[in-house]
């Protein structure tokens, strides 16, 4: 009970020292904001109406899949509400953003277009929507980002506990693996790969975290070399605790501190890896929405569309911020110093 105790007052007082950066939490608001709008992206930029009453039949189009004959249109397979002809009881509620990011507005002759009333942060060079594609891209950047990280956490604190505890040849072999793991030019390796084939989101997951874990081993091997002989795990040995439960009750619950001081900068990384990889044209194959890609076209447009450059640059500064806010806030909080 005493033990109980006291880490439910040591976690009490980090979550205070936490809570005094005021900057960490806004940052915190602030991603989980972005990321229901960027989740629920469909109803708030999307070319279908969030409610659709016609001839006194309502639809919600935004969620439900309506046939062109639905509406006496038989000549066409696929659905564009813009040219449904309303009559003077119909209503129509539209998104915020009337387009989704895969959407070419068919009105503009000159590409990329400038911010206006119908693309409030502009067009990029295909006449895609710029704000809809940077809310949907945003989803794929967090996706991408927390997979990497997770995969690499789970790998690195195994492969790192089973090294630290065991010692002997299980670590010196475990040792040399990751030196020649970390010496293979993964970011080469990635570009023969996406010039073979089109990498899909999960393609670049897998491949990153084939190479991405080593980091977070060597941590994890360190803490646990560091507490395997420490008084607490002898007195549970001495008590007859088994290795399972000395591990995962004992070593493992004290090792993490590391670990959860670099989640937020690991899941920052991953995003710039990706949008780096957007930009060099080695990432998420067309037309998938992405930050990166955007910064490509900007640097080819550079001197007619500084829009493609401002707002993708501005999406990545806020979200990079806001999570190395929440990261030196949680150094802060977990410090053995304070």
């Amino acid at each position: 009970m005493i033990e109980r105790f006291m880490k439910n007052e040591l976690s009490l007082k980090r979550w205070r020292r936490f809570r005094a950066h005021t900057s960490a939490i806004v940052s915190i608001w602030v991603l989980v904001v972005v990321g229901f709008f960027s989740v629920t992206a469909e109803f708030w930029a999307n070319s279908k109406p969030l409610y659709l009453k016609h001839h006194g039949q309502s639809y919600f189009p935004v969620v439900q899949k309506v046939h062109p004959s639905e509406f006496g249109l038989t000549d066409i397979m696929v659905m564009d509400y813009r040219e449904l002809e309303m009559g003077p009881d119909d209503v129509v509620i539209w998104p915020p953003i009337r387009w989704d990011a895969f959407e070419r507005n068919p009105e503009l002759s000159q590409l990329p277009s400038g911010p206006s009333k119908a693309n409030v942060f502009g067009t990029d060079e295909s006449g895609r929507d710029v704000a809809a594609r940077l809310l949907y891209g945003f989803r794929y950047s967090m996706t991408y980002a927390v997979s990497v990280w997770f995969f690499c956490s789970l790998i690195g604190i195994i492969l790192g506990a089973s090294m630290g505890f065991f010692a002997g040849w299980i670590d010196i072999i475990g040792q040399r693996v990751i030196e020649v793991w970390e010496s293979v030019p993964m970011l080469m390796l990635l570009i023969i790969l996406a010039s073979i084939i089109s990498p899909t989101i999960w393609v670049l997951t897998g491949f990153t975290v084939f190479f991405g874990w080593t980091g977070i081993s060597l941590y994890m091997r360190a803490e646990f070399l560091k507490l395997r002989k420490r008084e607490f795990v002898e007195a549970a040995k001495a008590l007859g605790a088994g290795r399972t439960r000395i591990i995962f009750r004992h070593i493992l619950p004290n090792s993490l501190t590391p670990w959860i001081t670099l989640t937020p900068f690991l899941v920052a990384g991953s995003i710039t890896g990706l949008a780096s990889l957007d930009y060099l044209g080695y990432g998420l194959p067309p037309p998938t929405p992405s930050w990166g890609e955007l910064l490509g076209q900007a640097q080819k447009h550079f001197q007619v569309a500084w829009w493609l450059a401002v707002f993708p640059s501005l999406a990545l500064f806020m979200t990079l911020t806001a999570l190395n806010l929440i990261g030196s806030a949680i150094r802060d909080a977990y410090d053995p110093r304070k």
